[in-house]
């Protein structure tokens, strides 16, 4: 039975938002494709993603103990429960779906601040030789980033346009999902029918894509 867990970075409601309606269109289809799969879905808006400070670390990526856990306020020690909940999140599923718009050629700031929060020593991460290397080779695991975007990007700009998606597919592959896959709907245009076009448009890739990160 596989877990997809389903990870959107926009305040506007689904409805609104094409970033998330691709989403949920493509979040759809994996649980079509794949009969029985459990879905977990995380609204980074609605989530507290806890800032990481210097004294949660006892070295690098590496939380603090339980008996310095333990000397925090209360609200530090809720922070760092917080950390683990949605880091052993992360490494639970099996099909990882992340949704958010284009903002300044890049990802809303909460998309990088949940990714400070899974790129933990012994959970996703390790160090040897004081090199760190990935942990998530253990299994197959498959991760999907939708972005939707105003403008139509020509496709041989995307590398160098679409920084986001280019840090966040680095992240993945670093930490051991091998499986990377992106599915744009750019071009939404400032019009509700240029939007539409544009969910169309990506909604046409969804079954074959889905496939992909299913196998």
């Amino acid at each position: 039975m596989k877990k997809i867990l389903y990870i959107t970075a926009n305040t506007k409601p689904e409805q609104a938002s094409t970033s998330r309606t691709v989403g949920r269109m493509l979040v759809n289809q994996l649980q079509k494709q794949s009969e029985g799969a459990v879905l977990e879905e995380l609204d980074l808006y609605q989530t507290h993603l806890p800032v990481l400070k210097y004294h949660y670390f006892s070295g690098r990526s590496t939380l603090i103990g339980s008996d310095e856990i333990m000397k925090l306020v209360p609200e530090e020690q809720k922070d760092l429960e917080q950390v683990n909940t949605l880091c052993d999140q992360f490494v639970s599923a099996d099909c990882i779906v992340l949704a958010a718009p284009m903002w300044s050629l890049s990802y809303p700031g909460v998309v990088k601040q949940y990714l400070d929060c899974i790129l933990i020593s012994g959970k996703t991460v390790a160090f040897k030789n004081e090199k760190p290397f990935g942990l998530l080779e253990d299994r197959n695991r498959s991760f999907a980033y939708v972005q939707s975007s105003g403008a139509a990007l020509p496709w041989m700009l995307r590398p160098i346009l679409n920084k986001g998606m280019s840090y966040v597919e680095d992240i993945m592959k670093f930490i051991g999902i091998s499986g990377c896959y992106s599915l744009f709907a750019d071009g939404t245009g400032t019009t509700e029918t240029e939007r539409r076009q544009a969910i169309q448009k990506a909604a046409e890739k969804i079954e074959s894509l889905a496939e992909e990160v299913l196998s």
